[in-house]
């Protein structure tokens, strides 16, 4: 049996009841996966209220991304063996203790890394790196702001840029976030529940500004983060964790001459799978270099996922939130 975390109404997560159902048949070129461990990302929170871009139908398995053991394979699939650990992503379905996922999406899971860590990689570590890589061509030694560090995307964010050679000033709104970021590779910090953004990186730029901003939050610290760079500076905005985008003025985006960069590293792939697949290797391959890692904030059992969800929204969790599921 496969037993689901099921939304059956775009009602929030108090929808989300534990299910048990018989597995399909496999399809094609699909592996199906027993899934030890998934992690949680504010889209999933989102689609429980038909707030995301994508909008499953109903009734779905939330969950973008999980980890764990090879179960069968379906025809046509190369390259795997039942029995091999794996990384999964997908835009739904991995709060299951069976996912079925087109190979495509398939990851070996790299050995260093647990079930859990694994689970927690792949979406915000992706999406960090073709932010950062792709979209924004951070080169080394250019300083860059990222908002919101404690989070799942911030601190992998905070993780990728440092990797990549830039100077990352890490904001949050805790010192324990801020702990995380510094344990990420953040060079500065600046909590901006504390302190004055704007004035915090002048102050760490002697008066320059950054290069980049990766901005995950939206909102108010989105409309301050344009006045932390310098002119000529790129501005990604990757997510809305506050619950709106912001609004910018476009005369000062004009009259700065700032770029400003959209990011949806899941589309990037589905647009263009050759370098949505090499952005993933050039990924796997800096991980391993630098030995980058997921920060875990706390692990649930599956009959938990809406206390979690619920503790998300809230903004009362550190780093990924990971779901442990028993087979």
């Amino acid at each position: 049996m496969n037993r689901s975390a099921v939304c059956s109404s775009l009602e929030g997560p108090d929808r989300i009841r534990i299910e048990e159902q018989s597995p399909g048949l496999l399809a094609a070129g699909a592996v199906r996966i027993a899934v030890r461990a998934a992690a949680l990302n504010f889209p999933d929170l989102l689609m429980t209220y038909g707030k995301y871009q994508y909008r499953p139908p109903l009734p779905f398995v939330p969950g973008m991304e999980g980890a764990g053991v090879i179960q069968d394979l379906g025809a046509g699939v190369q390259g795997f063996r039942v029995g091999d650990r794996v990384l999964f992503r997908g835009k739904t379905g991995a709060l299951a203790s069976l996912a079925d996922v087109p190979v495509d999406h398939v990851s070996a899971l790299p050995e260093r890394l647990s079930f859990e860590e694994g689970a927690a990689f792949g979406v915000t570590f992706s999406t960090a790196y073709i932010a950062l890589a792709r979209r924004g061509q951070l080169a080394p030694g250019e300083r860059v702001l990222v908002l919101g560090a404690g989070g799942g995307v911030g601190q992998a964010s905070v993780a990728v840029g440092a990797a990549l050679g830039g100077h990352v000033i890490a904001a949050a709104s805790t010192t324990e976030k801020l702990d995380i970021a510094r344990q990420s590779g953040a060079g500065d910090c600046i909590n901006y529940r504390q302190d004055d953004l704007r004035q915090s990186v002048a102050a760490l730029t002697d008066g320059e500004g950054v290069d980049m901003v990766l901005d995950p939050v939206g909102g108010r610290l989105l409309e301050d983060s344009l006045y932390c760079l310098r002119p000529g500076g790129r501005l990604l905005t990757v997510g809305f964790a506050s619950g709106s985008f912001g609004n910018l003025p476009l005369a000062d985006l004009q009259a700065r001459e700032i770029s400003l960069l959209g990011v949806r590293a899941g589309e990037y792939g589905r647009r263009n799978p050759d370098a949505g697949k090499t952005a993933q290797r050039e990924l796997f391959e800096l991980a391993d270099r630098k030995v980058l890692r997921p920060y875990v904030g706390k692990i649930w059992d599956l009959v938990q996922v809406t206390q979690a969800l619920k503790a998300m929204e809230l903004g009362k969790v550190l780093g990924k939130q990971v779901v442990r599921i028993d087979c």
